[in-house]
């Protein structure tokens, strides 16, 4: 008894030994790690703290999705009703056709606003003049520093059946004015035009730095063996930047429910409801014109769960199919 007694008292203080060896060894290496790379840590600490105070610690609001929150009350006195707002949200009327334009919408910026700055990206690294190249790369990113307010007002002005430029080039050809903002099967093909002109630009940054890292002597290997430019597209440039496209394909799947609530909210009205009212302009109407917030916070819950779900499924796929992918 004595004996084992004795065994069990070594193997515990060997454990305790082993513990406080990988404790230490870990104490010197993060030390280590700060010695050497303190000034990047010094640059990545204010993206860390703002990660911090503006995402994680606010999570803790996202109790008030299970109370009836009264703002005076407070959050700890709120009534608790569990999963009410989110059986409200399921069972309302408008549920499916909030769902239908917010993925639509979210589909087609995808569709085609995806592949747009890849593809311009392209076209720009093929131009040789480089005085032309640095023109159309400083036009293209410009429309980016354009605040949402503006892109709706000058949508909406162009788009004017009275004196817009748009409906001015129509009737040049004899046709009948089009007043686009009041046809509900107008609003998202100029909703998706308008996003592509205002970020295509500043988005194809990233492909051509990609573009960059592609070893030229692959170019010339290409050119012995008789490959035209759509043969050296095909077999190196696509390839080359191929990580990249995937990785960001992923966190764009993984925004297709993240449509820009002010560009909406600014272009949108009564008339076109049917296909422009989407979940987060809903969210608005109840959860801050009502005063509902925890209904409102139930949702925009709700909306981040299934956000989570296909960005997951995205790099699932990618991993499945290739050596791509977040993690």
């Amino acid at each position: 008894m004595t004996q084992t007694n004795t065994h069990a008292i070594e193997k515990k203080q060997k454990q305790v030994s082993v513990e406080s060896f990988n404790q230490v060894k870990t104490t010197s290496l993060l030390r280590k790690s700060w010695n050497h790379n303190k000034y990047l840590w010094l640059l990545v600490l204010p993206c860390l703290l703002y990660y911090v105070i503006f995402r994680y610690i606010p999570m803790f609001g996202l109790v008030i999705t299970f109370k009836n929150f009264n703002l005076f009350k407070g959050i700890w006195a709120s009534e608790w009703v569990g999963f009410k707002y989110y059986v409200m949200f399921f069972q309302n009327p408008d549920f499916f056709l909030l769902m239908r334009n917010t993925l639509l919408l979210g589909f087609y910026k995808l569709l085609f606003g995806f592949p747009a700055p890849i593809i311009l990206a392209i076209l720009l690294n093929e131009l040789k003049n480089m005085a032309l190249k640095r023109f159309v790369q400083t036009v293209s990113y410009l429309p980016h520093f354009i605040s949402n307010v503006i892109v709706a007002s000058m949508v909406i002005m162009f788009l004017s059946p009275s004196g817009g430029l748009i409906n001015q080039i129509i009737q040049r050809f004899g046709f009948s004015p089009i007043n686009f903002m009041m046809e509900p099967g107008w609003f998202r093909t100029i909703y998706v035009a308008s996003d592509i002109w205002q970020q295509i630009g500043w988005e194809s940054i990233i492909y051509l730095a990609a573009l960059t890292a592609v070893d030229p002597q692959l170019y010339e290997a290409a050119s012995i063996d008789g490959a035209g430019r759509w043969g050296k597209l095909w077999n190196v440039t696509l390839p080359g930047i191929a990580p990249t496209i995937v990785i960001l394909f992923i966190l764009n799947v993984g925004k297709v429910l993240e449509i820009g609530f002010e560009k909406v909210f600014l272009m949108y009205n009564a008339a076109i409801y049917s296909t422009a009212d989407i979940i987060s302009t809903y969210v608005y109407r109840v959860g801050l014109e009502q005063g509902n917030f925890s209904y409102g916070a139930s949702i925009d819950l709700f909306m981040g769960i299934i956000s989570l779900i296909f960005i997951y499924s995205a790099n699932y796929i990618s991993r499945k199919l290739g050596e791509n992918s977040l993690w």
